[in-house]
């Protein structure tokens, strides 16, 4: 009988194997009787969430984003949220130059809500109106590239079982936010205009 982990001739199981195990465990740990599915799910949205706060020290938004110096720096979600817990954990404690950061979940784009990241968790249609609506504000735009709607400056891209992000350039300086060299060379691809 192999020992778990190990198969007969005691070498290590497969890199992807060994994720699985883990990843089961940290689910079995917490109570949490999932498909694995959802684990791996939830996982992604654990990493995107994490992004969202690590772009910040790379993009630059003009002081007219802000109302006042000690104003929030404000992490939106339009739509259903598919973080969860997650994205609060990732931001709590966190501030962005001297904004403290909080987050805002939006059912619809509709008044004069401050956002200076909004991540798009709506319709197709909802997002398209979004990002339409905050062009030209100082708003990182971040999108999903499964949706296929363009526009948006950042785009979560999942290639070969990792979360990665595209930017485009055109986008950005439209919404008056710097992007730095080095988050640029960081995506998986930069588009020049959109």
């Amino acid at each position: 009988m192999a020992l778990l982990g190990h198969n007969r001739r005691g070498a290590r199981p497969p890199r992807w194997r060994r994720l699985a195990q883990c990843v089961a465990g940290l689910v079995a740990s917490l109570g949490l009787f999932a498909p694995a599915q959802a684990a791996v799910g939830t996982l992604e949205y654990v990493v995107k969430a994490a992004y969202l706060y690590k772009f910040t020290p790379f993009v630059e938004w003009p002081s007219s984003a802000f109302a006042a110096p000690s104003s929030p720096f404000y992490v939106c979600v339009l739509g259903d949220d598919p973080f969860g817990a997650s994205l609060d954990q990732a931001l709590s404690g966190h501030a962005v130059g001297g904004h403290p950061v909080r987050v805002r979940r939006l059912q619809n784009l509709g008044g004069p809500e401050a956002c200076h990241i909004l991540y798009m968790a709506a319709s197709r249609a909802e997002t398209t109106a979004a990002l339409s609506r905050v062009r030209g504000t100082p708003v990182l735009t971040v999108t999903e590239q499964s949706q296929g709607i363009p526009g948006g400056v950042v785009q979560f891209v999942v290639r070969d079982g990792h979360v990665r992000f595209t930017i485009d350039a055109g986008a950005a300086a439209a919404n008056r936010v710097v992007i730095s060299a080095k988050l640029l060379s960081l995506a998986a691809s930069v588009q020049a205009g959109s």
